[in-house]
């Protein structure tokens, strides 16, 4: 089963591709485990969004990248509203009042016809609207307490590096901001690696969860291979389009089953 899993992992990147469906069910009485999740969601939405929009102005993959970069905007906006439901402390309240702001200008430039001119805009924008997820994520994790909340962040993490990896490639690939897409890639990598060493031994991490781990190994084996610059042709960059969906869609099942666990202990 597992060899089955490989090859077609590999073939399928040259066979065509679909846009994952990623679970975010609407929000009813929502816990605190669902909202280290879904302001962990946010994080990878920011990147993205803002991988999108770099595929369309390199012109990889346009009509998925406008598709993706639509559903991710919208359940971005869609998580917003149901993270204001839950506020219980002051400074998740204010963490979101920034996330809200920093997103608004955020949005304003994804909504722009992709077009190198406003790329630069673009870079400072979404970083700023990522260090904003990431600080309400914290305070959700920090709301929740125990390890749980900490690896439900962590392996949620590693969503938003699948991204920003393939964020930073579409940069180098557009020709901006060459020189920090290239550092801020390679620093993602190993970040990436690290945790994912960290996931599979970390106690919370179940046989199943291991199991899918293990799935995120072998994915991260074709995107990183994905990611090698030295090939400028078109069907590098849709490997890495292809290739980035497919470990973020395997991540965000085993976020999930974090996010179960902790919501049955709780």
């Amino acid at each position: 089963m597992e060899r089955r899993r490989v090859l077609w992992m590999g073939s399928a990147l040259l066979a065509g591709w679909a846009i994952p469906a990623l679970s975010a069910p609407p929000a009813a009485g929502m816990s605190l485990p669902a909202a280290v999740n879904k302001a962990g969601r946010q994080r990878m939405l920011s990147q993205r969004a803002a991988k999108a929009w770099l595929m369309v102005l390199t012109q990889v993959e346009t009509d998925r990248a406008r598709k993706i970069l639509d559903a991710s905007v919208s359940l971005f906006d869609r998580q917003l509203g149901e993270l204001s439901s839950l506020q219980p402390n002051p400074e998740i309240a204010a963490a979101l009042a920034q996330l809200k702001s920093e997103w608004e200008a955020c949005r304003a430039v994804l909504a722009k016809p992709p077009v190198t001119e406003a790329a630069p805009a673009l870079f400072k924008a979404n970083e700023s609207v990522l260090a904003s997820a990431h600080r309400l994520t914290l305070a959700y994790e920090k709301a929740l307490g125990g390890s749980m909340g900490r690896i439900i962040g962590l392996a949620g993490r590693q969503r938003m590096l699948s991204q920003r990896m393939a964020k930073f490639y579409f940069f180098q690939r557009a020709g901006v901001q060459v020189v920090d897409s290239k550092t801020a890639l390679d620093k993602a990598v190993g970040e990436f690696e690290q945790a994912q060493a960290e996931l599979g031994k970390a106690p919370e991490s179940t046989g199943p969860v291991r199991d899918e781990l293990a799935l995120v190994d072998q994915q991260w084996f074709f995107f990183k291979g994905a990611l090698d610059q030295s090939d400028r042709s078109p069907q590098a960059a849709s490997h890495v389009a292809t290739t980035s969906e497919r470990i973020l869609e395997q991540l965000d099942l085993c976020v999930g089953l974090y996010e179960g666990m902790a919501s049955r202990s709780s």
